[in-house]
């Protein structure tokens, strides 16, 4: 025991907090809390707020995008005296747009422990109130903030059968959003997803091509920390007749990937296509059974 503290096993424990509503942490992110030697976080007069209300005191150091390199040096030297430190970010999950990765990644590779204590994330919030019913997701984060570099971006995942999940600063959403109507298709769904879990929190679902306006309505729609979910591009035009049969005659005879080989060389309908087909067949078949 040291400072009424029981003796933790010495790891880098990486602390989701909440995103707004204090109350969205765990009870073991609580007593990791309490527990850690040392808390390196974002913003120490953002967590200390944060550890004021848990009525928890400890040391903290700083990891933020500007140092993150010194302070994983740092979260080594703590390890290596067999101290237990706790990662947090000012919200949500460390490392997932926020800082924290490199200091995982520094952790890891000098051979230390690295322990995740899960709980709030943005992008699983958003989702979880979205109804995709798409069965993938795919998420990129910010989007840069020049506007070239951010719609070659969008036009990168454009293509991508998932839905595409976004994070997004009050002072570019309108640009951010804007250059989504411009790249992809208008009738794709939109989720806004803003100010999750705190006092004005707000979440809408529409068409992409009505976003802006939307957004233009209300001056108030601005503001606050974004979460966007895109829907998955709408179905292409169906295979032609013979590719059909083809992959479907391969289907019962080979395996997946190596059906939709054959089937792509014989037809010449892209690799991707056929696999994405064969994929809807699929789930058609299991939703049936």
């Amino acid at each position: 025991m040291e400072g009424g503290k029981e003796d933790m096993t010495t790891a880098l424990y990486v602390v989701a907090t909440p995103l707004g509503n204090l109350g969205d942490i765990s009870v073991r992110g609580i007593d990791t809390l309490r527990r850690a030697a040392v808390i390196a976080c974002e913003d120490t007069r953002h967590t200390r707020r944060l550890l004021d209300h848990l009525a928890i005191r400890a040391p903290l150091i700083a990891v933020h995008e500007h140092n993150e390199a010194a302070a994983a040096q740092k979260v080594l030297e703590l390890l290596a005296a067999g101290k237990a430190v706790a990662l947090v970010s000012d919200a949500g999950t460390p490392g997932i747009s926020d800082p924290g990765a490199r200091v995982v990644s520094a952790v890891r590779a000098a051979g230390h422990a690295v322990v995740p204590v899960p709980g709030a994330n943005a992008a699983i919030a958003a989702l979880s109130v979205a109804g995709v019913d798409h069965p993938h997701f795919l998420f990129c984060g910010f989007l840069p903030p020049k506007a070239a570099a951010r719609q070659q971006a969008i036009a990168a995942v454009k293509e991508v059968k998932a839905a595409l999940v976004f994070y997004e600063a009050p002072h570019r959403i309108a640009a951010t959003v804007d250059d989504l109507v411009a790249v992809l298709e208008p009738e794709r769904q939109l989720l806004i997803a803003r100010e999750l879990t705190k006092l004005f929190e707000e979440t809408v679902l529409l068409a992409l091509g009505e976003a802006p306006a939307w957004l233009a309505a209300d001056e108030n729609r601005r503001r606050g920390e974004f979460v966007l979910i895109v829907s998955a591009p709408p179905p292409g035009p169906a295979l032609p007749p013979t590719a059909a049969r083809t992959l479907k005659l391969l289907l019962a005879e080979l395996p997946l990937a190596q059906a939709v080989k054959l089937a792509a060389g014989i037809s010449g309908v892209a690799r991707s296509t056929l696999y994405e087909q064969a994929l809807a067949w699929r789930r058609a078949a299991d939703a049936e059974a």
